[in-house]
């Protein structure tokens, strides 16, 4: 018993000293108030963000929503390229309407892919137009590291970004868009008899924590950005390229409380101070070998408790003491400025191909009719 607990505390230390277990783990911790940036690793590093690119779609939305293109009761039509995108999703059948608050919900609580491709082509008036919506906001916040090709984040070589970057974004939503923060804080989402936790942990478990976003796809590995408030204090942290999902929270957990610790002083840089620096910013790193072998998920299944669910291990995560507070959203309801035009509907027939060796009969005519009954 004495050298687990001897053992915990040396783990314990080494994650207040280390939040990054390898040191070429992109990582950030910043305030959000001010941009002061207290830790931070490799934070000009390419980065394939995986669902973190949500977090752009949600912030073009937001800026429709600033505009007046948009309301939060405008119709968010599903789409057939919507309802094809891969898991995370909702599953929510063509031409199926909801509000963009509920789609909102949706997307940042469960991060289904679906339902942000929906978001983008109902804001924008199709997938395209809003990823260049995108990229140009990133490039009027100062992102200089950051392309996206889709609202969702799956994968595609040229849809990447850095930690320096993703500070800038998560700044830019908290500063500009105070009146959504409950979107990043939600529990739960109820959608008829199904119950959505929020896939950040943090959420309910980390005292003070408020936000904000995670993402994972093979070739970035396991993502997390976290945000939490304390005594005025918000910080946020950002972990990129982790082994799993318990790892990105206990290494994000860990960042944020270590920062509450620390004095902020002049000389701590700040987001938009923070020149590039350091190797890997014209490739992206593919962790796809790290972690989505047969081996690392092996071993991400050898970690998992007996309810299938991650055990987290860190001290500074607890168990939520309460039911988690289920928001209800619902299908219909939209009306308002906004969203596409039902799609046409086809018969869904087979066009006849002729057979290779098939030679059509020549047109039958008086003449031809009477040769062949001679």
């Amino acid at each position: 018993m004495q050298g687990r607990r001897f053992l915990g505390a040396i783990f314990l230390l080494f994650s207040l000293m280390v939040p990054a277990a390898h040191a070429d783990e992109p990582y950030m911790l910043f305030d959000i108030n001010d941009g002061k940036i207290l830790l931070q690793n490799d934070a000009f590093s390419r980065w394939y963000p995986a669902s973190l690119t949500k977090l752009m779609t949600t912030y073009v939305t937001f800026k429709a929503l600033q505009k007046g293109e948009v309301t939060l009761l405008s119709p968010v039509r599903i789409t057939k390229n919507a309802s094809r995108q891969p898991p995370s999703k909702i599953g929510l059948k063509p031409g199926t309407v909801l509000t963009l608050d509920a789609a909102l919900k949706l997307m940042l609580v469960k991060s289904a892919n679906d339902i942000a491709m929906a978001v983008g082509e109902n804001v924008g008036g199709s997938e395209e137009a809003f990823v260049e919506r995108m990229n140009a906001e990133a490039r009027r916040l100062g992102m200089t590291g950051t392309h996206f090709t889709n609202p969702n984040g799956l994968f595609d070589p040229e849809n990447y970004t850095t930690a320096h970057d993703l500070a800038i974004l998560v700044s830019a939503l908290r500063r500009e868009f105070p009146q959504y923060e409950n979107y990043f804080r939600i529990e739960a989402v109820g959608l008829g008899k199904k119950v959505i936790p929020n896939i950040n942990v943090l959420i309910g478990r980390f005292d003070g924590a408020d936000g904000m976003k995670t993402g994972f796809i093979c070739a970035g590995g396991f993502n997390f950005i976290g945000t939490a408030t304390r005594n005025g204090k918000t910080l946020g942290a950002i972990v990129l390229g982790a082994f799993s999902l318990a790892d990105r929270a206990e290494k994000a957990a860990a960042l944020l409380h270590r920062g509450f610790g620390m004095d902020e002083n002049s000389a701590m840089p700040t987001i938009t101070s923070l020149q590039p620096y350091g190797p890997g910013q014209d490739q992206a790193t593919d962790m796809s070998d790290a972690v989505c072998s047969k081996e690392a998920r092996k071993e991400r299944a050898s970690e998992l408790g007996e309810n299938g669910k991650p055990v987290l291990k860190s001290a500074f995560i607890h168990k939520m003491d309460h039911d988690p507070q289920v928001i209800m959203v619902s299908l219909g309801g939209a009306t308002g400025p906004g969203g596409l035009p039902p799609e046409p509907v086809f018969a869904d027939v087979p066009i006849p191909t002729p057979r290779p060796d098939y030679v059509p009969p020549r047109k039958t005519t008086a003449r031809t009719q009477s040769a062949a009954v001679q």
